[in-house]
């Protein structure tokens, strides 16, 4: 049996109804941006495997630094001990972050940076004396599937059978530049009628709701308003880190820096599961007593794993460097053009950019998980280009190596499936 017939009778994937969709396809090996499958077919990876390997697969320069850390240190546990790999991360790290950001905690991934970032903020007040149990949050925004990022995630398709059990959570539109009067009062509502501990957020794109993009100075309303009535800010850049909005991180655009920033996927160039948890320093410090109960009792095993650590260091060496800067300037400019062309196609019914992501909204009402995106996934993999639409929404995130030649098929690709449908 193949891979796609042995896989069928063990495993269960994530976001998926097997009663209807029961094959997998078998990947074998991937290179720069190129996947290839079981039988031999190659497709360029247009979304880097869900953000995170930014710098191309199985990157010479990433392996080649954790393979040296494997010869030398592959696991400690993190409460007890340090290592240099953690802590050089946490010195390089530091050094790109928004300047308010001071002190690094490790996670694995996505969804638990999110977790302690909850945690941190409902346990800072508590450390002082004061109950908040509210959060705010966007509509349709997404921080993960552990309970406390469910709660503050919006879509339902994710969270239908566990919203008896979620958290309380009040939630505000996205701003827009026309509705920002509203939203604030909106927002100063709910801070006099709640305790509200903190505001979750994804800076400038949302990704999971379709890449919706909103601009730097309306979320800065936002949050100056927060700060005003001392209500932490958490900044989910999970997706939007290391580079993908054009800046380092989308809290560089933004005047009001987050208290506490959530990292993960390029964090370590897709190759091994890690994330991070930055806040600034007035937070660590609320957690400093003789009483030991007032400490941050979150942990995870493999927390700072030093092998994690070293393509962290690699990845974040690799997007400093002109070539990558130049590259994701090249990107940007490609996909504006393409943008631009693309947007009067009978079947487009909006466009837009935002540094390396592309986002096509076609002018169907399709279900996030419907027939029509179905056809269109298939259809772009016939062509050789993994492209993985959201719902109704085509969007493009290439790896940071891609090629001209590349970016030119995937264009050429979905002009002739738009010009299919």
């Amino acid at each position: 049996m193949n891979l796609q017939e042995r896989d069928k009778k063990h495993l269960w994937h994530p976001l998926k109804q097997h009663q209807t969709h029961p094959n997998s396809l078998g990947i074998v090996k991937a290179k720069g941006c190129i996947l290839t499958d079981e039988h031999g077919n190659e497709y360029i990876d247009a979304i880097s495997s869900w953000y995170t390997c930014m710098f191309g697969h199985c990157n010479d320069f990433i392996t080649n630094q954790v393979y040296q850390q494997m010869q030398t240190l592959d696991q400690i546990m993190f409460s007890d001990f340090t290592h240099e790999p953690a802590v050089k991360l946490s010195e390089e790290l530091i050094k790109i972050l928004p300047k308010n950001q001071n002190r690094i905690f490790f996670n694995d991934n996505g969804s638990t940076a999110v977790e302690a970032g909850i945690k941190m903020a409902l346990q800072y007040y508590f450390n002082k004396g004061e109950k908040r149990t509210t959060f705010i949050a966007f509509e349709d925004g997404f921080h993960g599937d552990t309970f406390g990022a469910m709660s503050v995630s919006g879509l339902s398709v994710y969270n239908g059978p566990f919203e008896d059990f979620l958290m309380d959570i009040q939630r505000i539109p996205v701003p827009n530049g026309e509705n920002n009067n509203l939203i604030a009062e909106q927002l100063k509502q709910i801070i006099s009628e709640n305790q509200v501990a903190g505001f979750i957020y994804e800076p400038l794109v949302q990704g999971a709701a379709g890449m919706k993009i909103h601009k730097a100075e309306d979320l800065n309303s936002i949050l100056a308003i927060c700060k005003e009535n001392n209500i932490l800010t958490i900044a989910d850049e999970v997706m939007t880190g290391f580079g993908k909005t054009g800046n380092h991180f989308a809290s560089d655009e933004i005047v009001t820096k987050p208290d506490i920033i959530c990292l993960s996927k390029a964090l370590t160039a897709g190759l091994v599961p890690m994330s991070i948890t930055s806040c600034t320093e007035e937070i660590y410090t609320a957690f400093l007593d003789n009483d030991i109960s007032k400490g941050f009792f979150h942990c995870h095993t493999y927390s700072a794993n030093p092998i994690a650590c070293s393509a962290a260091l690699a990845s974040i060496e690799l997007l400093q460097t002109k070539e990558i800067q130049d590259n994701i300037q090249f990107i940007e400019s490609s996909n504006t053009s393409f943008s631009e062309k693309i947007k009067n196609h009978p079947k487009v019914n909006s466009t837009r950019c935002k540094g390396v992501i592309l986002a096509i909204d076609l002018n169907t009402n399709s279900g996030r998980y419907g027939s029509l995106r179905d056809q269109l996934l298939k259809s772009f993999m016939d062509e050789g280009v993994f492209l993985r639409p959201l719902g109704n929404t085509i969007y493009i995130q290439p790896p940071y190596v891609i090629t001209k030649e590349q970016l030119d098929k995937i264009y050429a690709t979905i002009e002739k499936v738009l010009d299919s449908l």
